[in-house]
């Protein structure tokens, strides 16, 4: 009774913008608690990756493993990552029985990762009910902790947020409250904060010093030893949280050259800047050195590029802009691996706030600049929140221009400063008494989206298909498992698409059932075949939409599986698809085998035909190099070659702009997981006849390329391989990258049809 007394009492002593805290952190604990328990373990963004590290920093007394980019462990990249926030996380589940964690963290191998697909296989583990389900145990239940542990440090980025807006902005208490809001109800930062990423210290620690800088710029005497200290702690521990805090560094340096002019003394840049300076060598500087000697690389960049992956080409600034649908949407909400989203309603209801709230704040600044309406120093702290935000976002383009990473997420160690930009623009330029209308409005929308994301889109992700009874029901087919008696039935099959188009999915709906339990984990193929034999488009999934593994399931067991198989956009036409279904195994590459010996279902025709166009020209196509030349459409005289055989392709060309050079078009027959070529051609267009710089508007170029495919080529499906280059008097042969239709930049090539290479002497 008096512990309810006194916090009652407490709530009494409370301002508004206090109580309306309160509510806040409660409403945040509450929906970030819902998003951990409601997303399957290993599904959020990259927790199947950073959890692994945690596990073996608890099992190794928190030794740090060497990375090696030919043999990657199950932790990947983030061996590479500043340990901090997985040593504090393994810290804190040391004492837990996790030995059940290579049995409960069992990858999907057919996950769609970034990719959203009509047939769902979004989630990138093979979930256990029987392990994963409250109460918790073992190694879920270690996951879970450090959930928690991660929604404390979210908890945390929230009350930096009210503090800086409080701040800066002392005189409007309601919008430090709006701002601290849009920081809890953020869709995407409750998503990350109840999960295992070691972003979640990284924001706290970014945003953190962004309040102590402000702090530092607003003291009205030069700060104490203790204030730097502070300040030395807070960045060796985010040097050792994430790289991104290091550029904090001359934004700290910035601010303290600005107090030393401001108190005419050299104690702020010498003293502090000393003191700052030795606690992040003293706290952080042992994981660089230890960099520097494993890999030559202090920040050890290079080592984490090689196994999560570069970009092929670096990401110029056409390519970045293109990537802006992606990042706004992981801002906002883009959960799982990538490939779960919400709806494009609600991105464009939140885009809209995002975009008039910055635009507005803009607008702020501009106006009291000209007003002149601020002093110096208080300029110098509004631009704290200011610079910040730039500073992360540069360093986020240069990253995402080296590893495809156009994730919004990235930008929330500046979290903090964009929320009160956000708020300020959406209330300054309303009357006073009506201020707190426009911001209730935004808010709320985001409260709704937040309460709604993890019933709507996350669990529906993962949900598991409902069982069929199959009890005197006869398959129309079996499958039966080699070396074993297990058997799984076909017991319908309906083709929903009758005829389709290049960029198109063919959707099949069939029901499946377990006959019996099969000893292996199997995976359904559909293939797309050509008359001659030539896989055009293939589905490769785990059963049940990917959700389900055959060896867990016991017989009789039913279930309808959607299938959505996607026709390349240069796939050959016309001609007539035959969709097969089977099952393999990914392993050793077996299939299970039909009572006629025959290893596919055919589930029947696809009748596949030339896109619609105006030109007159065969397998009409648009492929854009370099907004200056648009291939339209091609013909090739086989698709099933002899070793030794010449083919003969015809390309349809035209320009889009006026060309100052003279391109070489080339065209190979490429072996594409080895990259040998087998036939090839480099000439320019129609044999020189036409060079490109001679081509005129409107005109269409038709281009014949002679194509000998090697006598020593093996049978096989190989790919036909097209694209432009210059021959420079340096040796250097620069290639015309491809445009992508949202203007991103891609490839410096471009793949049409597949082909079928036949052996010396077998006839077409």
């Amino acid at each position: 009774m008096m512990n309810k007394v006194n916090i009652s009492q407490l709530i009494r002593t409370l301002n508004l913008s206090q109580r309306l805290l309160v509510v806040i952190v409660v409403l945040y604990l509450v929906l970030a608690t819902i998003y951990s328990v409601v997303t399957p373990i290993f599904e959020a963004s990259d927790e199947l990756w950073h959890y692994p590290m945690v596990d073996y920093l608890a099992r190794s007394g928190l030794q740090l493993p060497v990375q090696n980019a030919s043999n990657t462990e199950q932790w990947r990249q983030e061996g590479s990552q500043p340990p901090l926030y997985y040593m504090f996380s393994a810290l804190i589940i040391a004492g837990i029985d996790r030995s059940d964690f290579d049995v409960v963290r069992r990858q999907n191998p057919h996950a769609d990762i970034g990719v959203i697909v009509p047939d769902g296989n979004a989630n990138m583990m093979m979930h256990q009910p029987e392990r994963e389900n409250f109460p918790w145990q073992k190694s879920v239940l270690a996951v879970h902790v450090v959930r928690f542990f991660s929604i404390a440090l979210g908890l945390g980025t929230i009350l930096v947020t009210y503090l800086i807006v409080r701040e800066i902005f002392p005189e409007y208490p309601l919008i430090a409250v709006g701002a601290t809001a849009l920081n809890a109800f953020l869709p995407m930062f409750l998503f990350i904060s109840a999960s295992v990423n070691n972003d979640n210290l990284s924001n706290l620690l970014g945003n953190l010093l962004t309040l102590l800088t402000v702090r530092l710029l607003k003291t009205a005497s030069i700060p104490t030893w203790c204030s730097y200290l502070i300040v030395g702690v807070v960045i060796g521990c985010g040097l050792l949280a994430k790289l991104n805090i290091g550029f904090w560094i001359p934004v700290l340096i910035l601010a303290l050259i600005i107090n030393s002019i401001r108190f005419k003394s050299v104690h702020p840049i010498v003293v502090g800047g000393s003191i700052s300076g030795t606690i992040t060598i003293l706290i952080a500087g042992w994981w660089y050195w230890r960099n520097w000697q494993l890999y030559g690389d202090p920040t050890g960049l290079n080592v984490f590029l090689d196994i999560v992956g570069r970009r092929a080409i670096p990401a110029n600034a056409i390519q970045l802009w293109s990537e802006r649908s992606s990042f706004t949407q992981s801002f906002w909400g883009f959960f799982g691996g990538m490939n779960v989203s919400m709806t494009d309603l609600i991105y464009s209801f939140l885009n809209a706030i995002g975009f008039v709230g910055i635009l507005s704040a803009l607008i702020f600044i501009v106006y009291h600049f000209v007003k002149r309406s601020f002093t110096l120093k208080r300029w110098a702290i509004i631009a704290v929140p200011v610079i910040w935000p730039l500073v992360t976002f540069a360093s986020y383009l240069r990253w995402t221009a080296e590893t495809p990473a156009s994730q919004g997420r990235l930008i929330f160690g500046a979290l903090s400063s964009i929320c009160l930009w956000i708020v300020v623009g959406w209330t300054w330029w309303f009357p006073k008494p009506i201020r707190l209308l426009p911001i209730t409005i935004a808010v709320s929308i985001l409260l709704m989206v937040a309460i709604v994301v993890p019933f709507v889109f996350i669990a529906p992700a993962y949900a598991f298909p409902d069982p069929i009874q199959l009890d005197n029901v006869t398959p129309i087919a079996l499958f039966f498992e080699p070396q074993s008696d297990g058997k799984v039935g076909l017991y319908q099959a309906q083709l929903i698409t009758q005829m389709a188009q290049p960029e198109n999915f063919v959707k099949v709906q069939i029901t499946w059932g377990i006959n019996k339990q099969t000893q292996r984990d199997w995976s359904l193929f559909a293939h797309l075949v050509s008359p001659n034999g030539v896989i055009i488009g293939q589905r490769d999934v785990y059963p049940g939409q990917g959700r389900l593994v055959t060896s867990n399931l016991s017989p009789k067991h039913g279930w309808e599986n959607s299938l959505a198989i996607w026709i390349p956009a240069a796939a050959y036409a016309p001609m007539s698809l035959d969709v097969q279904i089977g099952w393999y195994d990914l392993v050793t590459g077996e299939r299970m085998i039909l009572p006629n010996g025959a290893t596919t279902f055919s589930v029947g025709q696809v009748d596949l035909q030339p896109r619609s166009d105006d030109l007159d020209i065969p397998n009409p196509i648009r492929i854009n190099f370099d907004n200056q030349i648009e291939l339209i459409g091609y013909k090739l005289s086989t698709l099933t070659p002899q070793a030794g055989e010449t083919i003969e392709l015809t390309l349809f060309w035209r320009r889009l702009r006026a060309i100052q050079e003279d391109f070489t078009i080339f065209a190979h027959v490429l072996n594409p997981t080895n990259l040998t070529i087998y036939g090839e051609s480099n000439s320019q267009p129609s044999s020189g006849n036409t060079p490109t710089t001679s081509w005129r508007d409107g005109e269409i170029i038709i281009d014949t390329h002679q194509l000998q495919v090697a006598n020593d080529t093996p049978a096989g499906i190989y790919e036909l391989e097209i694209g432009l280059y210059l021959q420079k008097p340096d040796g250097r042969f620069p290639r015309l990258r491809v445009v992508t239709p949202d203007g991103g930049m891609a490839n410096d090539f471009a793949f049409l049809t597949r082909l079928k290479a036949l052996s010396s002497g077998i006839s077409n």
